[in-house]
């Protein structure tokens, strides 16, 4: 059991230190004026889902489940585990 956790430990400082770099590298939401005019709505704008900025949002998103149920896992392995004397 102690192996596991060790394990997945490392997993977990592997993901939040990726989910920290990914975060970074994505461009800003915000698309000033140009969201008033309806200049934002152009050719990149329809296949962002493809593009770099696409795919940075999925793997954002896996890494982001994979944080959360390691978090959980790690926890109820506190929980349950029987008192070390």
């Amino acid at each position: 059991m102690s192996t596991l956790k060790t394990i997945l430990q490392i997993v977990y400082i592997i993901i939040c230190i990726a989910l920290a770099l990914i975060v970074l590298m994505q461009e800003g939401k915000s698309q000033g004026l140009g969201a008033i005019s309806g200049a934002a709505e152009s050719y990149w704008g329809k296949n962002k889902g493809r593009s770099m900025e696409g795919k940075l949002v999925k793997i954002t998103k896996w890494l982001a489940i994979g944080f959360i149920l390691i978090s959980i896992l790690l926890c109820v392995n506190k929980i349950w585990a029987p008192p070390v004397q």
